[in-house]
């Protein structure tokens, strides 16, 4: 479980695919141990080994359906978080660092201090999604300000989230990871079941 408050900006050391993805990541983390579980850009991976500066992750088929991975190559920078410990302060939200899937950026315009970014995102993700609630983007717990169109989801990034986190290099047109509010998801499910 992650509450999507990013710890760390790493970058991609090297990236190979040969059915799964492999990647290092370069990391400023201590004592990581393996089998630990970190989001990256959002997707709870599992840490294989540990190595000099970072950091070895392995993504799956599933995983790679689902995310942006396979395109992932050495030099990109990614949002980290580790996973959180009972006693940890609690700043973002539920986040089970399973990413729903892919939303495309559809215009970041200036408002104040704050930028204010339109995501076009998958049905699974916009049918949990209220005003003031939460979603993940790139593992980053964002609130929603207002949903202005049928796939469409919008959030403000304040001057910190830019300056912490990917998300201040947003353009329209990119590709982020994605995922919908759990209690949203929990609640949804529940109003659908017939038993």
């Amino acid at each position: 479980m992650f509450t999507g408050i990013v710890t760390a900006v790493g970058r991609v050391a090297k990236a190979s695919r040969n059915g799964a993805a492999a990647f290092e990541i370069r990391a400023p983390y201590r004592n990581l141990r393996r089998g630990e579980s970190i989001a990256i850009n959002g997707a709870c991976l599992t840490v294989e080994k540990v190595v000099r500066g970072g950091f070895t992750v392995r993504a799956v088929e599933t995983t790679l359906d689902r995310t942006l991975f396979a395109e992932y190559a050495a030099g990109r920078r990614v949002n980290l978080e580790r996973a959180v410990r009972a006693g940890d302060r609690f700043g973002g939200h539920l986040v089970q660092g399973h990413v729903d899937g892919v939303a495309t950026v559809d215009h970041v315009t200036p408002r104040g201090e704050a930028a204010v970014v339109g995501l076009r995102v998958p049905d699974v993700v916009r049918r949990v999604c209220i005003p003031l609630g939460a979603i993940t983007v790139d593992g980053v717990s964002l609130t929603v300000d207002a949903l202005p169109g049928p796939r469409l989801v919008q959030v403000s990034l304040i001057p910190f989230t830019r300056d912490h986190t990917t998300l201040g290099g947003l353009r329209p047109g990119d590709r982020v990871h994605v995922e919908g509010d759990l209690i949203g998801k929990y609640v949804r499910q529940l109003c659908r079941s017939d038993t």
